[in-house]
């Protein structure tokens, strides 16, 4: 599904230019579990960028589904982007003002969907993470692991290609966290969907089936978990 090839992505600092993705090469297929780890500064967060179709200045190839995505216009990308991507990030990011149902129904609204014909999708996933009766709180009337479920609701209610998970257990406790890994695994199993986590914690890489480690922009290994 995903496959880059020496990829290099450079920053311009002034006078100077950095190097923050070093000759990068790997594949993702359909329905694998990967672990994305590195250190804080290691490239983890501009490689996601770059694989979530949010950044396309860099050299090399992405192709996605077979095709090259710099051959795309950046409506063309915004559309893909909203289609194929589900995005889970560690502090949430649900609108406060809006009710757990409003959350997870605004993907539906970007892509199109009637308003009268989200209720039953939106209600769907909120089975699927565990919380079928809190479409009409707030987030704020929600615990953290709770409100992270809402999130992953929101990520996988346009049914996406894949799910990026960006450090999505960084600020829950580790019970939590359990909670919160056991769900994305069983969506991989269950319901086949991709997902790519980042994560600077090696206990939370036991839950994928591979592990891509990188540090200062390069991959330093690929390793099978399981």
């Amino acid at each position: 599904m995903i496959k880059l090839e020496h990829i290099n992505k450079y920053y311009s600092l002034e006078e100077e230019q950095l190097h923050v993705l070093k000759d990068i090469n790997f594949e993702i297929n359909e329905k694998e579990f990967v672990a994305v780890m590195g250190p804080s500064g290691s490239g983890k967060s501009t490689l996601i960028n770059l694989i979530g179709f949010i950044d396309k200045k860099f050299e090399g190839k992405y192709l996605f589904e077979g095709k090259e995505i710099t051959d795309f216009s950046d409506k063309d990308l915004s559309a893909i982007r909203n289609r194929s991507v589900g995005f889970v990030f560690q502090n949430f990011s649900l609108i406060e003002n809006n009710t757990v149902f409003e959350n997870i129904e605004l993907p539906l609204l970007y892509n199109g969907s009637a308003y009268e014909n989200t209720k039953e999708r939106v209600q769907e996933v909120l089975e699927k993470v565990g919380l079928p009766d809190k479409g009409n709180k707030y987030p704020k009337q929600l615990s953290g692991g709770q409100q992270q479920r809402v999130a992953i609701a929101r990520a996988i209610v346009n049914s996406p290609k894949f799910i990026i998970a960006d450090e999505p257990t960084g600020a829950l406790d580790s019970k939590t966290s359990e909670d919160i890994m056991q769900l994305f695994q069983e969506l991989n199993r269950k319901e086949g969907a991709t997902i790519i986590l980042v994560t600077h914690n090696p206990e939370m890489v036991s839950y994928c089936d591979r592990l891509i480690r990188v540090k200062d922009g390069m991959i330093l290994e690929e390793e099978l978990i399981k």
